[in-house]
């Protein structure tokens, strides 16, 4: 991934803003499990829909979840089981930064996503 040589919190969110659907699929990881670490020897990876994630900060933390959409548009994702009440009394998903949540479990059926992860282990 292109690393920001500027310091400046501007041009970082400007470089966010602005970047790429290629570059936005890497924004949008989120930190593994300790098992998950030892067994593919990597710290975090990009979250899918289909993985299994927990949250780890904010309201909801301790809830697990599968992952039921992600907006790279908006760097969100969207877990099963986390909604918020409206005023009307309407329940709408809530959106959660993919930072503050932690994979307990991948979804392996791409096999691209196998290849990614055989890569780093053998």
């Amino acid at each position: 991934m292109k690393q920001i040589t500027s310091k400046k919190p501007g041009k970082q969110r400007k470089y966010r803003l602005q970047a790429p659907l290629h570059r936005r699929r890497e924004m949008v990881s989120s930190t593994l499990s300790e098992e998950l670490k030892k067994k593919y020897k990597r710290r975090s990876m990009s979250v899918r829909k289909g993985d299994k994630v927990r949250v780890m900060r904010g309201e909801f933390r301790g809830t697990q979840g599968d992952v039921m959409r992600v907006n790279t548009k908006e760097y969100k994702i969207y877990v099963g089981g986390i909604t918020i009440k409206k005023s009307d009394g309407t329940e709408i998903e809530r959106a959660i930064d993919p930072s503050n949540v932690m994979l307990v479990d991948l979804f392996l059926e791409d096999k691209k996503r196998r290849e990614i992860l055989e890569r780093k282990m053998g």
